[in-house]
């Protein structure tokens, strides 16, 4: 399956099925991206399935993802001079942009061996030196992490509700933890406090609307 298969393989189906792009709200980056006019677009969930293939969600620039990069781009001290993860990373949008911003070092975390080939060649693609892991953190410690940036983990409960408190416990020991969402079902109902609003350009296919109305929040420890 192609998803085990080598970096090499993985690199090659990224690049023969994205485009580089810039994400509306960062126009600053270049990703990787799926489009109307590649492939990958246009493939059910069945066809990658036969490929070996999860649903393709580091192929897509996220509302949130997007919020959050703008932040951290228009906000560098957030990120300035420290360790910072990008969890549940994706296309590593908002790692690359914590690079950009001057972040020490940067890992870009994502459970998908496809979104870390990705959020690899992504960097490239802007300049940026980052690591990837293909570890579920959930429960871990972050020994050596400062600052924990997590765009569009708010999908479904209750995994969100399992991350958000696991995220807490870091809070709450001095590690701040800043999210990009636009209020997805799994959002907090409560102990976020919301630093930005942004509207977001995002595909209809995917958000069932042009302009999502997203914003970046800082989790507090209860």
């Amino acid at each position: 399956m192609l998803k085990t298969q080598g970096v090499n393989a993985q690199a090659a189906f990224i690049k023969a099925n994205t485009e580089l792009l810039a994400p509306p709200l960062v126009p600053e980056l270049r990703l990787h991206l799926a489009s109307e006019t590649v492939p990958l677009w246009r493939q059910s969930e069945e066809d990658l399935a036969r490929q070996g293939l999860d649903p393709p969600f580091w192929a897509f620039a996220w509302a949130g993802g997007q919020a959050l990069a703008r932040y951290i781009l228009d906000t560098p001290s957030s990120v300035y001079g420290h360790s910072v993860l990008d969890f549940g990373a994706g296309s590593g949008l908002v790692g690359i942009a914590a690079g950009k911003a001057g972040a020490r070092t940067v890992i870009c975390a994502d459970i998908d061996p496809m979104a870390s080939t990705a959020c690899t060649l992504n960097a490239a693609a802007n300049g940026v030196s980052l690591t990837t892991t293909t570890e579920d953190l959930v429960g871990t410690s972050l020994e050596g992490i400062d600052v924990v940036l997590a765009g569009d983990m708010c999908y479904e409960e209750p995994l969100a509700s399992t991350i958000a408190a696991w995220l807490r416990d870091h809070v709450a020991k001095g590690r701040p933890v800043l999210i990009g969402d636009p209020k997805r079902h799994g959002f907090p109902a409560a102990g976020v406090e919301k630093l930005e609003d942004y509207a977001v350009e995002t595909p209809a296919e995917l958000e069932d609307m042009a302009l999502r109305r997203t914003a970046v929040w800082r989790l507090s420890p209860a």
